[in-house]
């Protein structure tokens, strides 16, 4: 999964980077549009990876991961003014998920903060990108009708990005458009702004954390929204777990930022985690919630979908409950399910297949 963090200068996207991935990116209170995005990895907490890992005392142990990206921050009116920086198109076409940071705290290069109002600069940008893509597409489709290349395939295109340009032209975004699997298709390689999932990063002062229910109930009124107090996350992220806990508790804070992201993060794209275990590996991987057993054998190798012949599955919860895998088979918890078997978050799997 790859999320991409993305604001306006100075809201702190850098901060919220470095309290998310225990980086040490440089923070900055100016934004140049040819510095190059930051970008780490971090391991997607999770209980029952821990819990298997002493069971079966395996030689490796992965944990599931979400790539995070810190985009440069671009300014109001970048869109009109020849678009958004083609670096920045590129990378975040990419992203499954867009996380929009939003200043809430005072400092001395801006005006007073205003969350709701960068929020819609931000998507207002993301529509006119957009509308730009639409609108050069449908030229060219234009273009190839007075050429007399009137096939049905550009005729159901047009028809679409039509749709479309009306859709982006109310200040709608993409994702509200009903699209059956076909128009998905079409537009696929658009990747389109505002049809990825957003997620909201209001960055608090530490002085106001835990003291904007209006805030963050007018946010999530629309989005899924997070405060964060980027400062003192990104001090917390630098100490060990046992200080940390400690200054955490006198925040009001229950998890960290990472823990946070994350469980929001699943939440928006509907994602769920499988394990696989064994003496070699404790292994937790990630597909949406609704595949099947032969989505989750193609998400661990292409050659156990091809060969899929059954998958071996037991639930996280039976197994720590009976104390082994034997324990699992004597309580009838086992169970051999085929390729249309819909995956439960916890499910613990091995694929039988043959090539």
């Amino acid at each position: 999964m790859k999320i991409g963090l993305v604001g306006l200068p100075n809201s702190g996207k850098t901060t919220i980077f470095n309290a998310l991935t225990k980086s040490e990116a440089e923070v900055t209170s100016y934004a140049s549009q040819k510095a190059e995005p930051h970008i780490a990895i971090i391991e997607v907490a999770d209980d029952r990876v821990d819990t298997l890992t002493k069971m079966y005392q395996p030689k490796k142990t992965t944990f599931a991961t979400i790539e995070i990206v810190d985009f440069v921050g671009f300014s109001e009116g970048t869109s009109r003014n020849g678009g958004l920086p083609s670096s920045f198109v590129t990378h975040i076409k990419t992203m499954d998920a867009i996380a929009l940071v939003v200043r809430n705290f005072g400092d001395n290069f801006s005006e007073a903060p205003d969350p709701l109002g960068d929020i819609d600069t931000i998507l207002t940008e993301f529509i006119l990108s957009d509308l730009i893509i639409t609108e050069n597409r449908l030229e060219k489709i234009e273009e190839a009708f007075r050429r007399g290349k009137k096939t049905v395939e550009l005729e159901r295109e047009e028809k679409l990005l039509r749709r479309i340009e009306d859709t982006l032209n109310e200040n709608r975004p993409v994702r509200e458009i009903e699209l059956s699997g076909e128009e998905r298709r079409i537009i696929a390689g658009f990747q389109y702004l505002t049809q990825k999932q957003l997620l909201v990063i209001i960055n608090s002062s530490e002085e106001n954390f835990g003291k904007n229910s209006g805030l963050t109930s007018a946010v999530d009124a629309k989005y899924s929204a997070i405060e964060f107090a980027g400062n003192f996350e990104m001090e917390l992220s630098r100490l060990d777990d046992e200080e940390g806990a400690l200054f955490m508790e006198d925040m009001g804070i229950q998890e960290s930022a990472r823990d946070r992201l994350t469980r929001s993060a699943y939440e928006l794209l509907g994602l769920i985690s499988f394990i696989t275990v064994g003496t070699d590996e404790v292994r937790a991987w990630t597909i949406h919630s609704g595949d099947t057993a032969l989505d989750a054998a193609g998400t661990i190798h292409s050659d156990l979908a091809r060969g899929f012949i059954r998958a071996e599955c037991f639930s996280y919860e039976n197994l720590v409950k009976c104390g082994s895998e034997k324990g699992v088979r004597d309580k009838g918890h086992f169970r051999l399910e085929g390729r249309d078997y819909v995956i439960s978050d916890g499910d613990i799997l091995g694929i039988r297949f043959s090539v």
